[in-house]
């Protein structure tokens, strides 16, 4: 049977353990709000974007060196994780899936850039080449990381490094939902427009004209594709950790319950042994 001593260390130890669980939950519940406020906001502008984009790029004739398919098969695979643990499957999903596609050869010549220490630590271990191992990007996000990140693989793509860009990582859907997303960022696929849309749409008016906005539009595209990617998947961390940590307090909670139990069972235990030691050696004694 269980020391008493050592249950009552074994409660003392799950419920300091609940303390910090519970401390983290409501951390990542106030990081949570202010990710959701950055995608909520980045989210508009992007759509609008892409929209706009998508009108210019149907109406107007000229070719973009971003537009173009290369006949190569070099590519750069970016994986964004977090920095940090704690959040569940958050990133053993991406890691593993993006392994499963590496070794089923989904891209025949391929790079990695990582973005997040545990993309980088998981990586550093194997046999893939990284050719960007960013460790420092998601500890502290800010408004230029995605087109700082973004001009690199513009110039990457554009000087002929590389022929195409994946971009992979955590979209963030609702508290208990992170779906993974795989999209090519380089080369862009010009945004469908459907004939009811392209109908119901006027044309623009350039200003200089359709061959300048595109050069302007096309980068900021990707820089913006890459920001959002970024805040997407620091919103889905903060949620898988949120649900993580409120787990791992109940779990905490239902352990101290069955310690308790067992605490006084034992303890009561004891106390009938004792008692019945008692009596017996009262009933010796009159003997």
């Amino acid at each position: 049977m269980a020391n008493l001593r050592d249950l009552v260390r074994r409660i003392q130890s799950v419920k300091g353990t609940q303390q910090i669980t519970k401390a983290m939950k409501m951390v990542a519940a106030a990081k949570l709000r202010r990710a959701q406020d950055a995608i909520s906001e980045a989210r508009p502008w992007a759509d609008t974007l892409s929209h706009v984009l998508a009108n210019v790029a149907v109406r107007t004739e000229f070719s973009h060196p971003l537009l173009e398919d290369h006949e190569g098969e070099r590519t750069w695979v970016i994986v964004v994780s977090s920095d940090k643990g704690l959040c569940g499957s958050f990133n053993t999903n991406i890691l593993r899936a993006v392994e499963k596609d590496l070794e089923a050869g989904r891209w025949p010549e391929v790079e990695l850039a990582v973005v997040g220490r545990k993309a980088s630590d998981y990586f550093r271990r194997r046999r893939w080449n990284l050719v960007i191992d960013d460790r420092e990007t998601m500890s502290a996000l800010t408004a230029e990381a995605g087109p700082r990140l973004g001009k690199r693989f513009i110039e990457a793509f554009t000087t002929g490094e590389v022929d195409s860009v994946w971009l992979v990582y955590n979209s963030f859907v609702n508290m208990i939902r992170q779906d993974l997303v795989v999209d090519r960022l380089l080369p862009i696929e010009p945004p469908t427009v459907t004939e009811e849309e392209d109908v119901s749409q006027v044309d623009y008016l350039y200003e200089p004209d359709a061959r300048n906005l595109l050069a302007e539009l096309l980068p900021r595209h990707v820089e913006t594709q890459v920001q959002r990617a970024l805040l997407d998947s620091a919103a889905a961390e903060q949620a898988a950790r949120m649900t993580s940590m409120d787990a791992a307090t109940r779990n905490a909670g239902d352990m101290i319950d069955a310690l308790t139990m067992l605490y006084n069972r034992t303890r009561q235990a004891a106390i009938t042994k004792e008692l019945i030691e008692i009596v017996s050696g009262a009933q010796a004694l009159e003997g």
